[in-house]
């Protein structure tokens, strides 16, 4: 599903180059469950920038789905990630003054979907992840466990093919975590593509795949089953 050839991105921080990403070399199946853990400045959120299309490498090839998206203008970039990806964050990034149901409904606004189908398929995402119950409530009426099982109907409601989660469990307690990445992985069972930036083992023992980025290079592959390595290697990087 996913091709990085040779992936590099550079930024000027104070007239000195800073190099985000080095010579990537990646491939990501369909249906994958990948795990990127790195310690700070390690090119994480860089990669997960590119791999959305909310960044561009400076050079080196990014295919999704057989398009290279690196020379897609801004227009055709907007469209891959509407309809392509989907987008979950730590911090949830709900709009305050929304309903559970309208939040979910918004990306459906954007895509010009009808009113009655967007409604139909937003109280659907909200029954899929445990919340029908809670569609009036707004953010602030919901636990941070509920505002992310919130954030993960939205990002899923138009079926993209892939779904980028920044650590996903970073501000949610330990049973609403566990649920949580339940859900994601019901969704990766179901073929949803998962890709994971995490700092935390447990979650990322949970991934078939494991990637540790260091300088902005790949230092690791691994799988889930043996974390004990790419932690090793992570507490390495970070002393």
């Amino acid at each position: 599903m996913i091709r990085l050839e040779g992936l590099s991105r550079t930024f000027d921080v104070g007239g000195e180059p800073v190099h985000a990403l080095v010579d990537v070399n990646e491939e990501i199946a369909a249906g994958e469950h990948l795990a990127i853990m790195g310690p700070s400045g390690s090119g994480k959120s860089t990669l997960l920038h590119i791999l959305g299309c909310l960044d561009r490498p400076d050079r080196g090839v990014y295919e999704l789905v057989g398009r290279d998206v690196a020379r897609l203008d801004e227009e055709e970039l907007s469209l891959v990630r509407r309809h392509t990806i989907g987008f979950v964050f730590q911090f949830f990034h709900l709009v305050p003054r929304l309903s559970a149901l309208e939040n979910v409904e918004l990306p459906m606004v954007f895509a010009g979907v009808p009113a009655a189908e967007r409604r139909e398929r937003a109280m659907g995402r909200l029954r899929g992840v445990g919340l029908e119950p809670r569609a009036s409530h707004r953010p602030d009426q919901l636990s941070g466990g509920e505002r992310q099982r919130v954030a993960i109907a939205r990002a899923t409601v138009l079926d993209p093919k892939l779904l980028l989660a920044d650590e996903p469990t970073g501000n949610l307690d330990t049973t609403s975590g566990r649920h949580v990445l339940e859900i994601l992985e019901q969704m990766n069972a179901a073929g949803l593509t998962l890709v994971v930036v995490t700092h935390d083992p447990a979650v990322a023992r949970r991934a078939r795949r494991i990637l540790v980025l260091k300088d902005g290079r790949v230092v690791h592959r691994g799988d889930g089953a043996h974390i004990h390595e790419a932690v090793e290697i992570l507490s390495a990087a970070e002393n």
